[in-house]
């Protein structure tokens, strides 16, 4: 069980052959690393299910190998997304093995991937930005000093709403408790990847991300940057795992508004709740422990009902137009974003 989605396990993986599962997507949601949030969202798993089946195959069509198997639909069969003209929530996928590192002492041992060659998934998060919006942790990491413009490869300092002629390669931990930004070198180290395989990474991330930007264009949505994560095949060929192309997965504007999770994300930042979660994860990085949460003295609220109806249509109406089906009785993208408007005034 993740803050989002279930894995039920069909197939066991074994050290050398994937296994095979089951995503069941909830409308479950998950902000800051939280975890499990006090609302639910309806329609956000089926609607996260659907997209990412429906850049699973576009990507797969472009020679991308993916762990995707298909999408169940209401009979328990398994279909093609063109095979289906209903909601759908369940996602059929081949699975490697997840290998933890060690946390002691206040830090993390990776040293388990030097003894492994492949089935297992890659313990970084692969992100691709294309512009600095509203909100972006760019602007925040270049002041503080975590990060230089050669880090990036940008000569200039960048600006709030700034689009970028090429998009720009970082690197997040995947399986810390506190995600945490890191080098192109400490990534390389930790999953002990080879320059050609960075350099494979990168070009599996920039067709992903010209995919998704493209296919988004067209209902007048901005990808403005997302995340991937690899695994590695018994052969230790690289191979797409989790989901894609969703708006939990990427940040999406609509005429410079964020969509999604993003607007749960900035009512958050506003409250008292976001503040104790800061000075927790400080904390806990201060005294070296892992469980921030233990520390953490507040819960956060349910969001307002008004605000939340406005996510859950975007998310059935993302989904709608995305792919030209209609699987949600929902108003179209261009009247919840005005309706949103409104509700910020």
């Amino acid at each position: 069980m993740g803050s989002v989605k279930d894995l039920e396990i069909i197939k066991k993986t074994e050290k050398n052959k994937m296994g095979i599962g089951r995503f069941h997507f909830s409308d479950r949601y998950s902000v800051f690393d939280w975890g499990e949030m006090p609302d639910n969202i309806d329609g956000k798993g089926a609607s996260l299910c659907i997209v990412s089946a429906f850049f699973f195959e576009k990507i797969e069509r472009k020679g991308i190998k993916t762990h995707y198997r298909g999408v169940v639909d209401k009979n328990g069969d398994l279909r093609k997304f063109g095979e289906i003209e209903s909601p759908v929530s369940i996602m059929e996928i081949s699975l490697v093995r997840v290998l933890k590192p060690i946390f002691s002492s206040g830090k993390y041992d990776y040293s388990i991937y030097k003894k492994e060659k492949g089935n297992f998934l890659i313990p970084l998060e692969i992100i691709y930005r294309n512009g600095i919006p509203s909100g972006s942790s760019i602007l925040k990491r270049l002041k503080n000093g975590e990060l230089s413009l050669g880090d990036i490869g940008l000569d200039h300092f960048p600006t709030e709403g700034e689009k970028l002629e090429k998009p720009i390669f970082d690197i997040s931990t995947k399986l810390e408790m506190k995600d945490r930004y890191i080098s192109l070198k400490e990534g390389k180290e930790i999953a002990c990847l080879s320059d050609g395989e960075v350099s494979q990474m990168r070009e599996i991330l920039f067709v992903i991300n010209e995919t998704i930007s493209e296919e988004v264009r067209k209902i007048g949505v901005e990808n403005e940057d997302g995340k991937i994560e690899l695994g590695f095949t018994p052969e230790r060929e690289f191979i797409v795992v989790d989901v894609i192309g969703t708006p939990d997965e990427c940040r999406f504007t609509y005429n410079g508004i964020n969509l999604s999770k993003e607007i749960a994300r900035q009512y958050y930042r506003k409250t008292k709740w976001y503040e104790e979660v800061e000075r927790a994860k400080n904390k806990a990085k201060d005294i070296g422990i892992d469980d921030w949460k233990s520390l953490c003295k507040l819960k956060p609220e349910k969001l307002p009902e008004k605000l939340k109806k406005i996510i859950e249509n975007i998310y059935k109406s993302f989904a709608n137009e995305l792919t030209g089906k209609k699987f949600f009785s929902t108003p179209p993208l261009k009247e919840i974003i005005q309706e949103y408007s409104s509700y910020l005034t």
